[in-house]
């Protein structure tokens, strides 16, 4: 039970990092459409991510596939830069109103890029260990909860400013998704691969 609360809190800490923001901005974008009233869709979307997530660092671990780091710490803000940009479908249109298996795919791939850029480190926790499904199960449980937190935050500051402030939908997932783009610029340039 020890190991298992050990990899839950690596989990929560892995997301919960503000050193290394990126998975917090990436769930951010994936938030910022969405309100209280499609809170089941969100949490879906980051749930599937948690689950590619984990994927690519069971594959990692049991040596099944590799891949260069520099390629997906640029990889890795791409993907918030493409679920930024993905935001302003929903600007002209209602959160059900956008389909939501591409979005799936779309959520299950980024989650496969994120959990390869914590492959390595995770690989050499885990090379002492005998059992790695229960490390994979404890961290995938960190990471969920860590990600309903930052959910519940994104949800949350909708609510304030559609509900108790009065901005129109279009005008906030527009401007919160181009600060997120903002933001995600200096990292792509930082990781661009030379």
């Amino acid at each position: 039970m020890q190991e298992f609360l050990f990899y839950i809190k690596l989990g929560l800490n892995h997301v919960l990092d503000f050193g290394a923001y990126d998975h917090i901005l990436f769930l951010s974008a994936l938030a910022i459409p969405f309100t209280f009233k499609h809170w089941k869709r969100v949490v879906i979307l980051a749930t599937v991510f948690t689950i590619a997530h984990c994927v690519s660092l069971a594959l990692s671990v049991y040596e099944v596939f590799t891949v260069d780091v520099s390629l997906i710490e640029f990889l890795i803000p791409v993907t918030i830069l493409l679920t930024a940009l993905f935001n302003f479908t929903y600007v002209f249109r209602e959160a059900m109103q956008v389909g939501l298996y591409l979005h799936l795919l779309a959520t299950a791939f980024f989650g496969l890029i994120h959990g390869f850029g914590f492959s390595n480190y995770f690989k050499m926790l885990m090379a002492e260990e005998e059992d790695k499904i229960t490390p994979l199960l404890g961290f995938a449980t960190g990471i969920e909860l860590s990600q309903v937190t930052i959910i519940l935050v994104i949800l949350t500051l909708a609510f304030v400013v559609l509900d108790v402030l009065k901005v129109k939908r279009a005008i906030f997932i527009a401007v919160a998704s181009i600060l997120v783009i903002a933001i995600t610029i200096p990292l792509l340039i930082a990781t661009f691969p030379m």
